[in-house]
């Protein structure tokens, strides 16, 4: 049985370390969370003075429109952390966090299929929002259109 020369262990230890590259990605992810916290914050600050105006400002439709806004961005969130955690362990180290009380179940045993399922249904249930959000405008506008005609 041959032993691996030199070169080819020092190669796979340093290709093996060059996982930690990836790192800085998850940073960035982290700070597009806050970035989508921010704009999450923004919009509810924007729309609940609307729903409790007394001149009635917000109409069934725009109450309806806010909270699908304020769901997209709440699953893109959770799209965010699903990435962050998965793609962190499965791909840079394990998180140590053994003694944690309320650590999510799937945490730890979601694979790289397993990941592509949530991330495609992620990406179903963000689209499904944008398309209803999309034709709940196009109907104010037509509705809008028949009355100038009227």
């Amino acid at each position: 049985m041959s032993m691996k020369p030199r070169l080819e262990t020092a190669f796979e230890r340093m290709l093996f370390r060059s996982r930690w590259l990836m790192a800085p990605f998850y940073v960035g992810l982290v700070a597009a969370l806050l970035m989508l916290l921010v704009v999450f914050v923004r919009e509810l600050i924007y729309y609940v003075p609307q729903a409790f105006a007394a001149d009635h400002a917000m109409s069934s439709n725009d109450a309806i429109l806010a909270v699908l806004t304020l769901v997209d961005l709440s699953l893109a969130g959770n799209l965010l952390l699903i990435v962050m955690f998965s793609g962190y362990e499965n791909f840079v180290s394990k998180l140590d966090l053994e003694g944690e009380t309320d650590r999510p179940p799937w945490m730890g045993t979601v694979d790289f299929s397993g990941l592509k399922m949530k991330l495609i249904a992620s990406i179903v249930a963000i689209s499904g929002i944008q398309l209803l959000k999309t034709f709940m405008n196009f109907a104010e506008l037509g509705q809008a259109v028949n009355e100038s005609e009227a």
